[in-house]
């Protein structure tokens, strides 16, 4: 197996956002299992299932040069999540737009992770890949995550949008230009 990790790779205060490696799996198995989690995300899966939508995202970085990053505590080494760029088929497979979006173990959530995280990919999204705007696709009922892309500057853009399939669900559209990002970026405090 080789041990070099994947790049790019991400660092903030608490945190680090890599390509995500065989390693990683049980993570995924495991918060594809979690109900309160995987609600919003498409619903739980068994864990053959959890690998072909880590395998999903792990080919998108090859096929797109972008992805989710898994999301690695420093302190502990340990997978919390997934966040980073989401465009499945790339501009011509029918996803509304270049999305940033986020999903964390139940364990994870509430301690400003999404938010460290999401800070440093939307800076990452716009300088390095150079995208001019990015979207957030979240269903009306998930408070947390309209909380979160409100906190970064995003606001809706779109309501009830249908995602193609095999996606399949009614969301509101969030997002924000690379202009309004760099004029009024957040910036993250632990915690």
């Amino acid at each position: 197996m080789n041990d070099e990790l994947p790049s790019p790779i991400l660092e903030t205060p608490r945190l680090i956002l890599r390509p995500p490696i065989q390693d990683d799996f049980d993570g995924f198995a495991a918060m594809a299992a979690e109900e309160s989690t995987m609600r919003f995300l498409g619903g739980t899966a068994a864990r053959h299932a959890a690998w072909r939508g880590m395998a999903t995202i792990a080919g998108s970085w090859t096929l797109l040069g972008f992805s989710m990053f898994s999301v690695i505590e420093k302190a502990s080494g340990r997978w919390l999540g997934r966040i980073g760029p989401w465009q499945p088929g790339g501009d011509d497979g029918g996803w509304p737009g270049r999305e940033v979006g986020w999903g964390l173990l139940a364990g994870a959530q509430g301690k400003g992770y999404a938010f460290e995280g999401a800070v440093a990919v939307l800076d990452w999204v716009f300088d390095e890949l150079e995208w001019n705007a990015v979207i957030h696709c979240i269903d009306r009922a998930n408070v947390r995550s309209v909380r979160l892309a409100e906190r970064l500057g995003s606001y809706r853009q779109r309501e009830n949008v249908r995602l193609p399939a095999p996606f399949d669900a009614l969301v509101d559209v969030y997002g924000q230009t690379r202009d309004e990002w760099l004029e009024r970026r957040p910036r993250p405090t632990p915690g």
